[in-house]
């Protein structure tokens, strides 16, 4: 059987031990990035995991390509916050809007 082609791209961040004050030094301008993408339409939804706050965090993009773009260029990466990260596709089933 094939898997179902996705929908949307999802990314996963993986904090480094000592995140928070890489994340409060580069804060604001990850916001602006994601605020960038928004406006452009390429992300749906994003922010931090919690229970554990830990540094980790999610984000569903529109294509495969705009989750590359944000990846590559977000302060939160470029600074070392980030441990590691992930990119995988996602097959929506259900939504508020189905």
């Amino acid at each position: 059987m094939e898997p179902p082609a996705p929908t949307c791209w999802v990314t996963t961040y993986r904090g480094v031990p000592d995140f928070l004050p890489l994340v409060l030094e580069h804060g604001p301008a990850h916001v602006a990035r994601l605020q960038e993408f928004t406006a452009r339409g390429l992300v749906l939804m994003a922010g931090p995991l919690t229970e554990p706050f830990d540094g980790s965090a999610m984000a569903v993009f529109t294509t495969r390509e705009a989750a590359e773009e944000f990846v590559v260029g977000d302060p939160f990466v470029t600074s070392g916050a980030v441990a590691e990260w992930t990119l995988r596709g996602w097959a929506e089933g259900l939504s508020r809007s189905s």
